[in-house]
């Protein structure tokens, strides 16, 4: 003797009810899988520590006592451009005008 269908999906109802979760008995595809679990936007900003000081942060306390404090990574970045732009190795120059078309 089997139960009849509209049976198991009042059992099926009130279980949902009773336990908090999804009538669902066609079983169609929802996304409360996707939707029940933990946000990882909080794991994922934690994960990196804060940045304290830039160098540049560092440059303005000093700069009212007026004392020179080079960055010693900047400088060899510029230097390093300089080196590829006399190879003619350098990024390309930006356009002037976005709006000229050529005819």
């Amino acid at each position: 003797m089997s139960v009849p269908r509209a049976r198991l999906l009042d059992l099926m109802r009130a279980r949902c009810e009773l336990f908090a979760t999804t009538f669902n008995p066609e079983g169609i595809r929802t996304g409360n899988k996707v939707l029940r679990q933990r946000l990882k936007g909080p794991a994922l900003a934690s994960y990196y520590p804060r940045k304290v000081m830039t160098f540049r942060d560092f440059q303005k306390e000093f700069e009212p006592l007026e004392l020179e404090i080079e960055n010693e990574e900047e400088l060899d970045r510029l230097e390093h451009i300089a080196a590829l732009k006399a190879r003619g190795k350098g990024a390309p120059k930006k356009k002037r005008e976005a709006n000229t078309k050529k005819k």
